[in-house]
């Protein structure tokens, strides 16, 4: 054999063998250890059949010429060359299909109670198969009429899509699942009780499907270089079976290495069952040294935890079975034996689905025949516990309870969000004027583009982001919002290769959905931890990261990434970088997943905001003052928006036809003008120590407005200086507006940051009004729009400075978080009452300062036994007053007894 034929027929067969002898395994395992067949089991069979004829096409297209130049391949094998490349690329998606069903359905089968488990099992599944139906039958009808996929040249009224450009564009699909697949079972591994040395082997073994991800990114290498490979021939990547491409060549290794995934990928799905095998062959691999025959285990915990059982809720306290007198040594280890014996026997004899915990537990004796069902495991861990001794997984402190040191850490953690939103923005902003200049959209077209993005905003936080937050709270829709961000970066892939405008849409909306759900949580999470004095100025700040990313990633995209694409085939190459975006978003929300995140529950937002009831349930035109402050919010939010991106998309052409002679390109302006905006952001925070955030944002507005119409009225330098000045202006008013619109919303807070950030959407809108106003009346014209929106906006400024509850309600006032409990002192002879009201007269500055520098001024609030002593004392104090006041009285009241008790009886 020649060409490129002995590799590809060489590794093929290796990794089929390879896994025909994990399936081999796997059913001695089952039938003659745990003497049990499950649907997964039956599923893998499956899959290892398609594979089997998956494999077997390829090594007979190999024969015929597959790896060899068209040139070489006799004229008699082109026929059944393309029959067996047909058969290959119609079986590859339902072996995928079946391998991942298989491990899916062993996940369920491996869960009773993880209710967020199951359903995410559920939701996968559900993506696997939609998707693998869906591409099969694209594969089985790449060609119309059908019988021309048989042809050598497609005849002229034939169409067929290029198997190598559909291979490439669907590949998101298998890394997104494939991430999936490896990741969900995660949590629940690593929070089991188990010795150390087990709980590796565990999250090792689970862990093999990453070396399937790893093969299918080598996999899209392969494709991608085909695909380029032959777009230099034919000077596009949509490539048909054009006469002259070289088809077999370019595939051959590309198609090696779909083989090696599918083999890689029933390898690592048999992995898991092969534990009662290795447990019954080699049970000092997964046994500790310290282990005792009857299956106690006395060696180092991965918790640094006792192997002690946990007492089920049967036997807890309270006259609930409990047994007065702690029993002996002897008849801890007797129960404890026979309690695990019962359960393994309950489980061999129940129908109902086995839990993870006691499918992976401790190894048992040789003995044992039900050697899948047993475990001397618990669910249950003190709350102070540890992730491999160095991750704390304690439930934090809530967020409400924080006083300004305390909710830096959160703070800066989260932060990291909002600079992940800017440099998507930023990129994403890059890379639409990049695929426009190549695809050549029209302005109507980039607009579509920009507005589709905003519009996942208007729909992420209602149908995902709010109801995650509600239920489930702010760590929950980190995670959420990351996911659906990193499935939107995947799917670049196929509208880059495909250059299809409709994929590059769902992009970008796929994109702005995971953002705006991200968002939904990110801005009130800042707003609220710590002490709400200080919300506008922490907002600012991390605002302020998220506008320093949207500085960086321009440079970076229009330097570094897209500085050489000029063509399709470059624009295909950039994927790597936004495959790098999407790995790093996944392992971020598996970070959140074990960080300690505050939270903040509904009860705790109604005790904070119930402290200045009085001030909130004002009534203002008949409405309390916090909801039309909240709906006026709202309102100020989506304009101004709309008015930053209408600014935003309109700035390039203002900057060509103010100074088209200057030495900057409109890019270095645009540059210039997100710099100006990130430092305002900083100022902005700044302000807040000294001004009140009402009067710093009515200054804003008031900004904004003026320099909008001067940039109308001045032409050349001093314009752009005015634009400049608008990005100022602009800064800090997001954050002001989100801030006090919180204020005093209680147990409705979530559902009002949700609204909040549905505002943002205003931006999708607009920037064709402006566009058209541009198109009739030119560019200075055209800023009538921003006044406009900017002037509906500042309805909110005036409304906040003139109306006197207003002030009351939103006005910070010093220490305004919960506090814990702490022990009232004595009261000082001759000491004078503290003032209740609002001391403050301007900014942060100006009012007395947080627990941290003055721990004078928080209220003294008694423990919780001191309250109960203090009433049972006010209870007898008051009994005695009462008996002594009325003992005058008793002899009259006890005549007028029986009367009042026979009239109530």
């Amino acid at each position: 054999m020649e060409g490129r034929r002995p590799a590809t027929l060489g590794v093929s067969i290796t990794f089929f063998i390879l896994a025909s002898i994990f399936i081999a395994l796997r059913f001695i395992s089952r039938i003659f250890v745990v003497r049990k067949i499950g649907l997964h089991d039956w599923l893998m069979l499956v899959a290892w059949i398609i594979d089997f004829g998956f494999s077997f096409s390829l090594f007979f297209s190999v024969q015929k010429g597959l790896g060899l130049h068209s040139t070489q391949i006799r004229p008699e094998d082109e026929l059944a060359f393309n029959k067996a490349n047909y058969a290959f690329t119609v079986l590859y998606n339902p072996a995928l299909m079946a391998v991942k069903t298989s491990i899916l359905v062993f996940y369920l089968t491996l869960t009773r109670n993880q209710k967020v488990f199951r359903w995410a099992n559920f939701v996968t599944l559900g993506v696997v198969n939609a998707a693998g139906l869906a591409l099969t039958f694209i594969n089985v009808f790449q060609c119309t009429p059908l019988n021309a996929v048989f042809l050598s040249d497609v005849p002229p009224n034939a169409h067929c899509t290029d198997i190598v450009t559909l291979y490439l564009s669907s590949s998101p699909v298998n890394i997104i699942t494939d991430l999936a697949i490896l990741f969900l079972p995660m949590p629940l591994l690593t929070q089991m009780r188990l010795p150390f040395k087990q709980k590796i082997i565990l999250v090792i073994t689970f862990s093999f499907g990453f070396f399937v991800a790893v093969v299918d990114v080598i996999r899209i290498a392969f494709l991608q270089q085909a695909a380029i490979s032959r777009s230099l021939q034919v000077k596009s990547i949509h490539i048909q079976n054009y006469g002259g491409v070289d088809f077999s060549w370019y595939a051959s290794l590309s198609f090696m290495w779909s083989v090696v995934e599918v083999n890689v990928s029933i390898i690592c799905g048999c992995v898991p069952s092969l534990k009662p095998l290795v447990t019954r062959l080699v049970p000092k691999l997964i046994k500790d040294t310290n282990d005792t025959s009857n299956g106690t285990q006395n060696g180092r915990y991965a918790n640094g935890e006792t192997p002690l059982a946990v007492p089920s809720p049967a036997a807890a306290p309270g006259g609930l079975g409990l047994p007065s007198s702690s029993p002996t040594g002897s008849e801890v280890k007797a129960t404890r034996k026979d309690s695990v014996f019962a359960r393994r026997h309950s489980s061999r004899n129940s129908n109902e689905p086995m839990d993870i915990l006691d499918f992976l537990g401790h190894p048992e004796t040789a003995a044992t025949l039900d050697t899948e069902a047993n475990t001397n495991t618990s669910t249950s861990y003190p709350p102070d516990i540890t992730f491999f001794d160095f991750v704390n997984m304690k439930n934090p402190e809530s967020m409400l309870k924080l006083n300004t040191r305390e909710s830096i850490a959160p703070i800066a953690l989260t932060t990291l969000l909002f600079f992940l939103w800017g440099f998507a923005y930023g990129l994403l902003d890059i890379l639409n004027t990049q695929f426009q200049t190549i695809v050549h959209l029209g302005p109507w077209s980039s607009l579509g583009l920009h507005g589709v993005y905003f519009g996942g905003y208007l729909l992420g936080p209602l149908l995902v982001g709010g109801p995650v937050l509600r239920t489930w709270g702010f760590k929950s829709t980190f995670m959420t919002g990351l996911c659906i961000y990193a499935c939107g970066t995947l799917v670049f892939w196929p509208s880059a290769v495909l250059t299809s405008t409709p994929a590059f849409i769902t992009s970008n909306f796929i994109v702005g959905f995971g953002l705006a759900v991200l968002e939904t949580a990110a801005n009130p999470f800042i707003a609220l931890c710590g002490p709400l004095e200080n919300s506008e100025i922490r907002l600012n700040i991390s605002q302020g990261v998220q506008a320093i990313g949207s500085v960086l990633s321009p440079l970076l995209a229009k330097r570094v990434l897209f500085k050489n694409v000029q063509d399709v085939a470059s624009l295909v190459d950039v994927q790597w970088a936004y495959l790098g975006i999407a790995l790093f978003d996944v392992l971020l929300a598996v970070a959140f997943c074990y960080l300690p995140v505050p939270e903040a529950t509904d009860e705790d937002l109604k005790e904070l905001a119930n402290r200045r009831r009085e001030d909130n349930m004002a009534k203002v035109v008949g409405v309390p003052v916090v909801w039309l402050t909240l709906g006026l919010g709202i309102w100020s939010q989506f304009f101004y928006v709309a008015g930053q991106e209408v600014f935003s998309t309109t700035f390039g052409r203002f900057v060509e036809a103010e100074h088209p002679n200057s030495s900057l390109t409109p890019f270095d302006f645009l540059t210039i003008g997100h710099s100006v905006f990130a430092v305002g952001r900083f100022l902005a925070a700044f302000a807040q120590w000294f001004l009140k955030p009402r009067w710093i944002l009515m200054v804003s507005y008031i900004g904004m407005i003026v320099c909008a119409v001067l940039c109308m009225k001045l032409n050349g330098s001093a314009a752009i200086v005015m634009a400049m000045l608008v990005y100022l202006f602009e800064s800090g008013t997001f954050s002001i507006i989100f801030a006090i619109s919180l204020r005093g919303t209680a147990q409705h807070t979530k559902t009002a940051a949700m609204m909040l950030t549905m505002a943002i959407s205003g931006g999708t809108f607009f920037p064709f009004a402006n566009y058209a106003a541009y198109l009739n009346n030119g560019e200075a014209y055209s800023f009538c729009v921003l006044v406009a929106l900017f002037a509906a906006g500042a309805i909110f400024p005036i409304y906040l400075n003139f109306v006197p509850a207003v002030k009351k309600q939103v006005d910070p006032v010093p220490n305004e978080y919960l506090r814990r409990h702490r022990r009232r002192p004595r009261a000082h002879p001759g000491s004078m009452p503290r003032e209740k009201e609002n001391p403050s007269l301007g900014g942060v500055f100006s009012r007395p300062r947080s627990l941290v520098s003055d721990p004078d001024h928080l209220p003294d609030l008694p423990l919780p036994e001191e309250i109960h002593r203090n009433s049972l004392a006010n209870d007898l104090h008051g009994t005695k007053s009462n008996s002594s006041s009325n003992s005058t009285s008793r002899i009259s009241d006890t005549n007028q007894r029986p009367s009042t008790r026979s009239n109530d009886s």
